[in-house]
């Protein structure tokens, strides 16, 4: 691996930054303006022992730096920073403290808890103005050196354009960990979720992107370990370069890669969930692991006038301190270095808006996202904002600049307020359900800034929204006291698990009734994994701390959860086959060739377009809206349907049959004969694949008569969709303008179009 001691130092360079070997040695470089002194420590194999500490001279624009030629991949490090411990101005130097460099790319080891990973002496009068002299690195995890090279073969992003773009969230470990065709020693890791039968779920189910709750290796709290609990989401970074260690099966960073490039394989893009506002090492009283003891003032946000305490936008205990360019280098070069050396097609940014912050205030001309917005790989990839912190005017959402999408808690909110039959609903249902146009159009934004969320992982699943009136987060040891009192969440009348066949109909239903809301609706949807199978966490909303059962996907399916995953099948594959559900352009209630007919148009019930008066109805609880189907452009790079390969496919065939098979008089009334047939051929195919859509919502509990609109006596509407049955099927032969349709109380309907056969191009009853 390597040959101790290390006898031969050079200067080695400043840039890049963190252990970077080049096939000869490894250049090391650690930044800290208000350092000392700078000490590199060499361990051995298992970490435990720490063999050979040498001094950093070389410094160059406050960067540490040095070159070890006889270093080798493999190499386990950590530094010791030397300088001032005055709390009270800011600086936290302890060299007693072994800590974690900001760069590393791969940790070996987990922290072991104890009184020695605090600069202070826990316990003392003057808190964290005392000063702790006992050694951690024992207990402390260690720096490994990575050798980067990997064979990533014929790997190509997939870059689904984001019009067509299907979320799915969930853990890397949470999805195998009872996945009973994953083999157990992969179950909870990345090779797990590269697997087949992971993937094939993830194909079969037709989403188009997997966001992995965080993968940056992060700390679990003492707090929660002392409690025999663990920070099972992950929103507690430790290293923003490193891979979580414990999701790998082999120990190895080229697990990750492997699960990417299987994934991308298969058409999945890989968004990761990044936490970049803060870190593990909490407020003042918490420990010293890495950015504090390296350069508390540079790293951090820091109360002005009174530096011994930190700012702190994020309920977490600190806010990282983006508006130093050296700490938004960090940011920039983790970013780059997930996308050009891991392959990943984008980042959800937790807490974004605390990125942005300058003095005090939110800027969304920040260098943070200046820098994004400027940077040739980062502005390409996918971006994500939690548009919010816990900061005075830290609610953006729809501030973010072009090129973000965003999640959209307003959509959440008002989708479960109208699917629970809350009152003057109507009119914010149609603004989220047609993409949010009050949010993004003026700016110039599309649809699909708005990240469309019914769950998420933090919350009720999809199962608990329906199944729970209030949370149940006793599990997690706080008294219930933990998560949001603010569910807008309804049990459909009996409080968790019932026998009641009534209520568990209805939750079935209900559970449709989002699902369909959720995947028609424009702008991009995101779908909580394991709520296409009936996942439940027992109506606790907030399992962060739950790394067990009650957060693990649970896939021994029943009849039900198998009925369920099929209707959701349905509804991704009905989404992605009709462009009318996924635009890129809102709306504008304009007429649109060649049908002629607006692009949306809202009934009542009676049949009747909405107006003012229907609009403003508080009790209104029943709507219709017809969605114009293609002719929207497509758009570039976007996947042709089954209608356009068909039709080059029969241009083609039709020009060669001609002119290989009929005689010279013939071919040209043979071409056109033949394309007349082709044309009927395709106008079928696009009157049934890209048509109009008629989508009935009900959140009465009443049933109601729905009138179908007299839109066009050339059209006749089938079903695609009825919430009502288990299923979500309903077979009728059609229905003509002025028909009734029966929509059950708690249902939606979906109908299309098919054209009626009295008006067929080219027969007598069309002329």
């Amino acid at each position: 691996m390597y040959n101790l001691p290390i006898t031969i130092m050079w200067s080695g360079q400043p840039f890049p930054l963190g252990a970077t070997w080049d096939g000869g040695g490894v250049n090391f470089a650690l930044f800290s303006a208000h350092a000392e002194a700078v000490h590199l420590c060499i361990f051995d194999a298992a970490g435990r022992h720490e063999l050979q500490r040498l001094e950093i001279k070389t410094r160059t624009d406050d960067v540490w730096h040095c070159y070890l030629p006889q270093a080798r991949p493999g190499m386990l490090y950590g530094y010791r920073v030397h300088g001032p411990y005055r709390p009270q101005d800011g600086h936290r130097f302890n060299a007693h403290k072994l800590l974690i460099d900001p760069y590393v790319k791969s940790l070996a080891g987990e922290i072991e808890w104890s009184d020695a990973h605090f600069g202070y002496r826990i316990g003392h009068d003057n808190q964290d103005l005392s000063f702790d002299r006992s050694d951690n690195a024992r207990a402390m995890p260690k720096c490994r050196v990575v050798d980067p090279a990997y064979d990533w073969g014929d790997d190509q992003p997939p870059r689904i354009p984001w019009p067509d773009t299907v979320i799915y969230e969930t853990h890397v470990k949470g999805f195998t960990m009872r996945h009973p065709a994953v083999p157990p020693e992969l179950r909870g890791t990345y090779a797990g979720l590269a697997s087949a039968p992971a993937i094939e779920h993830f194909r079969r189910l037709g989403i188009t992107a997997v966001e992995l709750m965080p993968v940056h290796a992060f700390a679990h709290d003492r707090h929660l370990i002392d409690r025999n609990l663990c920070n099972y989401w992950g929103y507690n970074s430790l290293a923003f370069l490193a891979p979580e260690p414990r999701y790998a099966a082999t120990g190895r960073v080229t697990e990750f890669k492997t699960m990417v490039k299987a994934l991308h394989a298969a058409g999945i893009e890989v968004i990761l969930d990044v936490v970049y506002n803060h870190t593990a090492e909490g407020n003042q009283l918490g420990p010293t692991l890495s950015l504090r003891g390296i350069d508390n003032v540079s790293y951090y946000r820091l109360v002005s006038g009174n530096p011994r305490y930190y700012m702190d936008f994020t309920g977490c205990g600190n806010t990282l301190r983006t508006a130093n360019p050296r700490v938004l280098q960090l940011v920039r070069d983790s970013l780059r270095y997930w996308v050009e050396e891991m392959h990943v097609d984008g980042f959800r940014f937790d807490l974004a808006v605390a990125l942005t912050r300058g003095a005090n205030n939110v800027e969304m001309s920040s260098a943070f996202l200046d820098e994004i917005a400027r940077d040739p790989v980062l502005s390409q990839v996918k971006l994500i904002a939690e548009p919010w912190d816990l900061g005075l005017g830290g609610y953006q959402l729809g501030g973010f600049p072009r090129g973000w999408g965003e999640w959209n808690d307003r959509y959440r909110d008002t989708l479960r307020a109208f699917g629970k039959a809350d009152a003057d609903t109507i009119g914010q249902f149609a603004t989220r359900f047609t993409g949010s146009s009050d949010l993004y159009e003026r700016s110039g934004r599309a649809p699909y800034s708005s990240i469309n969320f019914i769950t998420s992982h933090d919350g009720f699943t999809l199962h608990d929204l329906v199944s729970y009136n209030a949370k149940h987060n006793e599990a997690n040891l706080e008294g219930n006291r933990d998560g949001n009192d603010n569910n807008l969440s309804w049990n459909c009348g009996a409080e968790g698990p019932t026998d009641d066949s009534a209520v568990n109909a209805l939750r079935r239903r209900q559970k449709r009734n989002f699902l369909t809301m959720l995947f028609l609706s424009q702008g991009v949807p995101m779908l909580l994994g394991g709520d296409e199978i009936g996942r439940t966490q027992g109506g606790n909303n907030n399992a962060y701390c739950q790394d067990n059962e009650i957060s693990w996907l649970n896939w021994n399916l029943g009849d039900e959860e198998r009925q369920l995953l099929g209707f959701v099948r349905r509804l991704i594959r009905l989404r992605s086959r009709r462009s009318a559900f996924h635009r890129d352009k809102f709306f504008q209630g304009r007429p649109v060739r060649p049908s002629g007919l607006r692009d949306i148009i809202w009934f009542n019930p009676q049949g009747r377009e909405m107006d003012q008066e229907s609009w403003r109805q508080s009790q209104a609880r029943c709507l219709g809206v017809f969605l114009a189907g293609d002719p929207v452009e497509r758009r570039p790079g976007r996947h042709p349907s089954p209608a356009d390969k068909l039709w080059h496919w029969l241009i083609s065939w039709v020009r060669s049959a001609v002119r290989s098979k009929l005689p010279e008089e013939t071919r040209v009334p043979g071409i056109a004969l033949l394309k007349r047939l082709v044309h009927w051929i395709l106008f079928q195919l696009r009157a049934n694949a890209d048509g109009s859509i008629l989508i009935l919502l009900n959140a009465n509990h009443e049933p109601v008569t729905f009138s179908i609109p007299a839109l066009d006596e050339r059209l006749v509407w089938s079903p695609l969709i009825d919430t009502f049955y288990e299923d979500g099927r309903k077979s009728f032969a059609q229905l003509d303008p002025g028909d009734n349709y029966c929509l059950y109380g708690r249902s939606i309907a979906v109908l299309h179009t098919r054209r009626n056969k009295r008006f067929l191009p080219g027969t007598l009853a069309s002329k």
